[in-house]
């Protein structure tokens, strides 16, 4: 593994342990040419994933990306960094599992939402605010009042 601080490719690893959930290997690692210490994290990876997007074109699957996208929605919101990170292993974990290596972006945005809805109500409008292309008041109400019918006077 090579330093992120002088770039030796020769560093060793000083301690291994799994992560909480198990789903990674936890490495503290040592540079011995400029004395650095810094983390790693070792993911299995069941096979290449491609997003397709809508327009056709692919591109690699980017685990961080899908990781940035819910912190997004769920910032300033009452959700631990370790609960986000389960349910993106989990999501992540479904779309490797699902035996296709293609996978189109709107298959993903589902799945973040679906997530979401069961995670954060708030986070769960606000990534639908984007992933739906809001434009006005009037969608978020719409929106809304599709997820509470039951509350509505009537």
């Amino acid at each position: 593994m090579r330093c992120p601080f002088c770039g030796n490719e020769d560093t060793q690893v000083k301690d291994s342990r799994p992560t909480e959930d198990n789903s990674a290997i936890r490495r503290r690692r040592f540079c011995p040419s400029c004395s650095a210490r810094f983390t790693t994290f070792e993911r299995v990876q069941l096979r290449e994933l491609t997003v397709v997007k809508s327009a056709g074109q692919r591109e690699a699957f980017d685990r961080d990306k899908l990781l940035r996208s819910m912190k997004i929605a769920l910032r300033k919101r009452p959700i631990d960094a370790d609960r986000i990170d389960r349910v993106v292993n989990s999501l992540v974990r479904q779309l490797e599992s699902s035996g296709e290596s293609e996978i189109p972006s709107k298959q993903i945005g589902e799945r973040i939402m679906e997530a979401l809805q069961t995670l954060d109500q708030v986070a769960y409008i606000r990534y639908a605010s984007v992933y739906k292309d809001f434009r006005e008041a009037s969608d978020f109400n719409e929106f809304v009042e599709q997820l509470a019918p039951e509350a509505q006077p009537g």
